[in-house]
């Protein structure tokens, strides 16, 4: 069977079996936290789609993630093909890339959860906050997309290095910012499925200040020479 093939049979199944909420693509899924987090959700049940610019740079790294997972859970696509295949999209590009990457799904978002990882980094100062013009690239997202996209900010301050061991628990909370408290909800289930805790930490202008974390993470890594500095909400016991 060919690569098309299985991914026709996928997006056949979402349509016809489960509801497409439970499929997720990871745009900037072949990078480090992109990929990290698309194995954690595969592993924990739901359908995970890598999505790149190109489907072949997708279709590769999808061969290698199955092989480290021991099974086929996730499959590759063009973002576009990604974007109209999945209820929940998620971006994890460079900010150097973000809005370009929009631009190009922007029509096949409509009605569906758009949970944005992106911080506004401008190298090579990466440990100097950086706020742009849009105030936070999460604002800058549902400006570009409008009101019938939901966006909802999360993941900013989670280390790659730390996601990348699949049975660890990432001792991190994800502040969780958004307009929509029910976008909010899904975001924080794959938070927990992600093997964190989500914090709702407001409406999406806060996450202005969850995006300049992490500059301040990346500062106190190279301060204090660790790897992973996160965040936790202390006082907070079952949120």
């Amino acid at each position: 069977m060919s690569n098309s093939d299985t991914d026709k049979d996928f997006i056949l199944t979402e349509h016809h079996g489960e509801s497409l909420i439970k499929s997720v693509a990871v745009l900037g899924g072949t990078g480090k936290e992109g990929s990290a987090l698309a194995k954690r959700w595969a592993l924990h049940g739901y359908k995970v789609i890598i999505g790149s610019r190109e489907q072949a740079k997708a279709e590769t790294a999808v061969v290698e993630m199955n092989a480290e997972l021991g099974g086929d859970y996730l499959v590759g696509m063009a973002n576009e093909d990604a974007v109209q295949a999945a209820g929940i999209i998620v971006l994890s590009v460079p900010y150097s890339a973000h809005k370009s990457t929009l631009e190009t799904v922007k029509p096949h978002l409509a009605g569906k959860l758009l949970i944005d990882l992106t911080v506004p980094l401008q190298p090579p100062a990466v440990r100097t906050v950086y706020i742009p013009e849009g105030k936070s690239a999460c604002l800058e997202a549902q400006a570009l997309l409008g009101s019938d996209v939901k966006v909802v900010a999360a993941f900013q301050n989670v280390s790659a290095e730390k996601l990348k061991d699949l049975n660890l628990t990432v001792d991190c909370d994800v502040l969780v910012c958004g307009d929509d408290a029910e976008a909010k909800e899904d975001t924080i289930a794959l938070v927990k499925a992600a093997g964190m805790r989500g914090i709702d930490a407001g409406p999406l202008a806060n996450a202005v200040a969850a995006e300049a974390l992490t500059p301040v993470l990346l500062y106190i890594n190279k301060k204090y020479a660790v790897k992973g500095a996160g965040i936790r909400i202390t006082g907070v016991e079952n949120p």
